[in-house]
């Protein structure tokens, strides 16, 4: 699924690599586009205006696991999930929950969206979002989430920067 896998977690490589994406220049026009690795073809990232998202870790496939083992690998993904969100709060102050209710119910009816929210959506990275911003490092937002496509794919913990402010979409 991304060129993350097979990758163990690690919350300074994580926090390392929110860093990188902070930094990283922002389009400030064009299409929304997906990348892979050349090599794999894995997804590595995706790219809009005025936003930049990709996966930070990603478990083992769960195909055929169930039960207790499907619960263990659900809570392992979001206790890694807090140990960034507790980082990153250490840094930045509390985060902010950004729900994606309303943009998986407006992807579901075809609706229209912000590009950010529709580009998390195409990319099945509907897990609610821990956001801070703006920061004082360009005024930029930021927001982190682990999600899974579906009952067998891989948790992906995934980070999202933008130079918009990353705010709960109303009903």
């Amino acid at each position: 699924m991304t060129s993350r896998a097979g990758e163990t977690f690690a919350t300074d490589r994580t926090v390392s690599d929110i860093e990188a994406l902070l930094a990283a220049d922002l389009p400030t026009g064009g299409a929304t586009v997906s990348e892979g690795d050349p090599a794999t073809g894995e997804w590595t990232v995706t790219r809009g205006e005025g936003f930049r998202f990709g996966p930070l870790w990603e478990s083992e496939a769960l195909t055929g696991v169930y039960g207790r083992e499907w619960n263990e690998a659900e809570e392992a993904a979001a206790e890694n999930l807090a140990l960034v969100v507790r980082e990153l709060d250490s840094r930045w102050g509390p985060h902010r929950r950004v729900s994606m209710r309303v943009p998986l119910f407006r992807d579901q009816a075809g609706e229209p969206m912000p590009a950010m929210f529709q580009a998390l959506c195409d990319m099945d990275c509907y897990g609610d979002l821990a956001v801070w911003g703006p920061l004082t490092v360009g005024g930029r937002w930021i927001g982190v989430s682990v999600s899974q496509c579906d009952g067998d794919a891989p948790m992906i913990l995934t980070a999202v920067v933008s130079d918009r402010p990353i705010t709960e979409l109303e009903d």
